[in-house]
């Protein structure tokens, strides 16, 4: 454990790096069988939902995939910076927890579209490196927050 708290300054650049990763990088890539042959990243798959007309599904997408895990990153990282107890602190106490609840939900519908996919055999789905970028920041994020709850005490 003194170990990973040790890295914990790593750890606080890797989760927004795999992060960003995440959501440039190709997700998913798709090949039906005559068709198309696509490689979406998280960013496309919302841009492309808006366009299509799918507001409100793309809406939800963005804040579960992007803003949620960025308000946690930063409650994490309040939590190390403000030693004293704070605003960071409360916030940390009281949202992060509840954010960490959505952590791997993404990961988890990409699966699910994969295997959805390959079941039907409409099309074939394979795994891309923004999914597996994604699913490293959620779970470093994951560990930060155990880590800075262990550090910090009880509260």
């Amino acid at each position: 454990m003194r170990v990973l708290l040790m890295v914990r300054p790593v750890l606080l650049v890797a989760a927004p790096f795999f992060l960003a990763l995440g959501l440039v990088l190709p997700l998913v890539h798709f090949e039906t069988l005559y068709f198309f042959d696509r490689t979406p990243s998280l960013i496309e798959i919302i841009i492309s939902l808006w366009q299509g007309g799918d507001g409100l599904l793309s809406a939800i997408v963005a804040v579960v995939s992007i803003l949620l895990p960025l308000l946690k990153m930063i409650g994490i990282a309040a939590e190390v910076m403000t030693a004293d107890g704070g605003a960071g602190s409360l916030f940390y106490r009281r949202v992060v927890p509840q954010l960490s609840k959505w952590s791997m939900m993404d990961v988890l519908l990409v699966a699910i579209v994969i295997a959805a996919a390959k079941t039907t055999g409409l099309a074939n789905a394979f795994t891309q490196p923004g999914l597996w970028c994604y699913a490293a920041s959620s779970m470093i994020s994951g560990l930060l927050h155990s880590l800075t709850g262990d550090a910090s005490g009880p509260k």
